[in-house]
């Protein structure tokens, strides 16, 4: 595509959590970005996980694989990425960086586990337990 059709914008949108929203908007003060080019700028980076074996957005068939860390070096890309735009980090500040919304995910996760009845929590039994249904 060239020209007007790759430049033309389009409304897209999604309800998020109130306090997602407000990491986000954090974030993307922190990169001196507006919300929009930071969530626009975030699905693309993620999106490389995701995509199919079947060879899309420049990448070969095959390229993408499954398991932990679809596309094999995204936490070298990410750590580039990031000391790019950050400079020098410590371990700790890099693992702060790299694992940011992990917290957020697993909690959502639970969420939806629980609302399906997939699992509960139990104080008799220590943690979070499987459903028998």
């Amino acid at each position: 595509m060239t020209g007007e059709a790759d430049s033309e914008r389009t409304r897209v949108q999604t309800y998020v959590p109130r306090y997602q929203k407000d990491v986000w908007q954090d974030h993307a003060d922190d990169l001196g970005m507006t919300q929009s080019e930071f969530v626009r700028t975030m699905v693309q980076a993620g999106r490389r996980g995701f995509l199919s074996s079947g060879g899309r957005d420049g990448q070969t068939p095959g390229e993408v694989s499954s398991g932990p860390d679809p596309g094999g070096k995204h936490i070298e890309e990410a750590v580039t990425d990031l000391l790019g735009r950050e400079g020098p980090l410590d371990w700790d500040q890099l693992v702060e960086h790299l694992t940011a919304d992990v917290e957020d995910r697993l909690d959502d996760a639970l969420a939806a586990l629980q609302d399906a009845n997939r699992l509960r929590y139990s104080g008799r039994d220590g943690g979070y337990v499987l459903t028998d249904e």
